[in-house]
């Protein structure tokens, strides 16, 4: 079926109103709302847009409030009061659905005879990687009648300037400009200190977020920090500017003005009445990678803040379709992989997983893409952050996959890593300037040896398998080989070491551990007969051989396997053995995972299946990859289905976390992180799927 452009369009702000969808029936633990970068991300943390005000994925408030005067009566359909700022009595629109795709968010909103739909929309498309890369968020309203008469219809949008500082007692200033049929509303530090602090829950305070308009909907605009009690008491606002720059951007004293738009949608009756605006956040340099400064990758060719807007703007309506197709498409194949559920997840975490990362340009054009450790240590290009969200980046564009590896290896590659094991970070974010974690590049201490060279042989496997060619492994060979030979003397029974799930503590004698080794040695044959090297790919081959059969004499303990070799009465989730199937080494038999899934089913909890036996502790992403290892369909929907059971009711009402309680379904640590994209490991075991997905129709 097809729709005109304008149709189409209509349509898709409409949808959540004509095409119910299973997505309506869940209750999201939070709701991606501006969801581009790190920095750039702001959220839903209650059950309605109302409830609370909107915040930054680390909860600091940064207050977008939405106000509809229908008929002279004045609503609210986004935001809520915020301490120490005063607003305005506007009751509350009744909220009557959400749902969350993977590019969009979409609300619903009654009040007065006046259906009001407002759409969040982020086209983050994983192999379009201009697009992916625009720091810009669309936001529209499509307002209908529904008691069959005409209604006055008017709409502000009021931004805080806090969405531009980490503190509040921060110095801003602001601005408005013209450009490309855009009136653009912008406010920034005073100071901008560029790449100024690193760190895990701290915000930008250098660039400058827009609010932009485009000049056909007819907007009048205002910086002021008294929009919101003009447009209730009057409907409209003065059209006057404050001036008296800079202030602080909060605080209860003279506070700084707010980006105000007021859009009339005039007579609204049976047909939708659409506008939108768009919300961006610039910076002169996002990253800093060994010493220098890197600019978004959208910047790469000169692009300037102007033109990105114009740019924006002018494909904003062929952006829309492709997401409506793309959230379409990708929910229906998922269903497909593995159930309503599965399908649901995948929407879900779609947008946190690739907004937990910065997409930059290296000197020669090249991406570059960084992750950031979310809510647990702020590290930059974590190693073993990468290794759980790389089934994401498998599944879409191995490209991106390699734009995370490539800053990493290149850094393990230089004299001053030191040791012959991998890395385990490049910093903080945003400084990518060498290990922080641990030892750093000083001593051995609290490092991760055998996770991260396995993580990384894994990885790398992978991508050549991806691309079809071992170019990127041909490059580093040395450190690659180097780091197998510390696998083949160190990995079958690991020493008293951290690994990826290093909450729980050094552990020696790791079985999980020793399967990622094992399975890096495995990979590392593929990788060594990938670059044409038979003498080295026959040894580890050999190597390998005899592992799984040694593996299970150590690790059996009568009806399932043990958390650590030396430890009799304890089981742990053996989920890197997910790469035995998606490699194609088929290194150990069938009977470990029967045996581990007929064990995993008597261990599991409301929420979930626990991590190991000594807590009830769990990691979403790991809980996901042991699912797929499931010896029947049945076991792997029932723990799916506890899954999202979770997210539909723990009382953690942050961007979901991958580290929770099976039993409270209470958040243990961990927020919006990127690890979440390992959820797509389902998918991904699905050949057909993947090639469908990167083929060139999929772009």
């Amino acid at each position: 079926m097809h729709f005109p452009l304008k149709s189409l369009l209509v349509f898709s702000a409409l949808l959540p109103l004509v095409a119910p969808s299973f997505a309506q029936q869940h209750r999201a633990p939070a709701v991606p709302l501006v969801t581009n970068d790190p920095y750039f991300s702001i959220w839903s943390m209650g059950n309605s847009l109302t409830d609370i005000p909107t915040k930054h994925w680390s909860e600091a408030i940064e207050p977008m409030t939405g106000l509809a005067r229908i008929d002279g009566q004045t609503f609210r359909w986004m935001g809520s009061p915020v301490r120490g700022f005063r607003m305005p009595e506007a009751k509350a629109m009744q909220q009557t659905s959400v749902e969350v795709t993977p590019l969009h968010s979409r609300y619903r909103f009654t009040a007065a005879g006046i259906e009001l739909g407002v759409t969040f929309f982020t086209p983050l498309f994983p192999q379009d990687l201009d697009v992916l890369s625009r720091p810009v968020t669309y936001l529209t309203w499509s307002a209908v009648s529904t008691d069959g008469k005409p209604h006055q219809v008017d709409l502000l949008l009021d931004i805080d300037p806090s969405v531009a500082v980490n503190d509040v007692s921060e110095q801003v200033t602001w601005s408005r400009a013209h450009t490309g049929g855009l009136t653009v509303l912008s406010t920034g530090t005073r100071d901008q200190a560029i790449l100024n602090r690193s760190g895990d829950r701290i915000r930008v305070d250098w660039g400058y977020f827009h609010l932009a308009a485009p000049d056909s909907e007819a907007v009048s605009s205002e910086l002021s920090a008294t929009a919101i009690a003009q447009f209730v008491d009057s409907g409209n606002l003065s059209d006057a500017d404050d001036l008296g720059m800079p202030r602080p951007a909060g605080g209860t004293s003279l506070r700084a003005p707010h980006l105000a738009v007021k859009l009339p949608l005039g007579q609204v009756g049976a047909s939708p009445v659409e506008r939108h605006v768009l919300l961006a956040y610039t910076e002169t340099y996002d990253i800093e990678y060994l010493g220098r400064r890197l600019r978004g990758y959208w910047q790469r060719n000169g692009m300037t803040e102007s033109e990105l807007l114009t740019t924006a703007e002018k494909e904003y309506s062929s952006l829309e379709v492709r997401g409506v197709k793309f959230d379409a498409d990708l929910t229906a194949d998922m269903r497909k992989a593995g159930g309503d559920d599965y399908a649901y997840l995948t929407a879900l975490l779609f947008r946190q997983t690739i907004a937990a990362h910065q997409l930059v340009a290296d000197v020669d054009g090249t991406p570059m893409l960084f992750s950031k450790e979310n809510d647990s240590n702020g590290c930059i290009d974590t190693v073993d952050v990468t290794y759980p969200s790389s089934p994401f980046f498998l599944f879409f564009n191995p490209q991106l996959l390699k734009a995370q590896l490539e800053p990493l290896m290149r850094y393990a590659a230089l004299p001053r890593w030191k040791f012959p094991f991998a890395p385990h970070d490049l910093g903080t974010f945003p400084l990518a300037n060498g290990q922080v974690y641990g030892g750093g590049e000083v001593n051995e201490d609290n490092q991760m040896p055998v996770e991260e060279s396995g993580n990384l042989l894994l990885m790398i496997a992978a991508l050549g398998r991806a691309e079809g060619n071992w170019d990127f492994a041909r490059h580093y060979m040395p450190e690659l080989t180097k780091w197998a030979s510390y696998l083949e003397a160190k990995g079958m029974d690991p020493e008293n070491q951290l690994s990826t799930d290093d909450f729980a503590g050094h552990l020696a004698h790791n079985a999980n551990l020793s399967i990622k080794a094992i399975e890096a040695l495995g990979a590392f044959v593929q990788i060594a007969r990938g670059v044409g090297d038979e003498k080295l790919a026959g040894h580890y081959e050999a190597v390998v051989k005899k592992l799984p059969a040694e593996w299970e004499r150590m690790a059996i303990d009568g009806d399932h396997y043990k958390l650590a070799f030396d430890q009799p009465g304890t089981w742990s989730q053996k989920y890197n053995l997910v790469w035995d199937n998606i490699l194609d080494l088929h290194l150990f038999p069938s009977k470990v995972m029967q045996t581990e899934w007929a064990y995993y089913s008597k261990q599991m909890q409301p929420y979930g299946l626990p991590l190991d036996n000594r807590k009830s502790i769990t990691k979403l992403d790991w809980e996901v990859w042991t699912a797929t290892l499931a010896t029947n369909d049945a076991q792997y929907q029932d723990l799916m289905h506890r899954l999202v059971t979770w997210a539909d009711t723990t009382t953690s009402r942050v961007p979901t976390t991958d580290f929770y309680d099976t039993i409270s379904g209470r958040q243990m640590g961990f927020q919006a992180r990127s690890v979440v994209g390992g959820v797509f490991i389902k998918a991904l075991m699905d050949p057909k799927l993947v090639k469908q997905w990167q083929s060139p129709e999929a772009k």
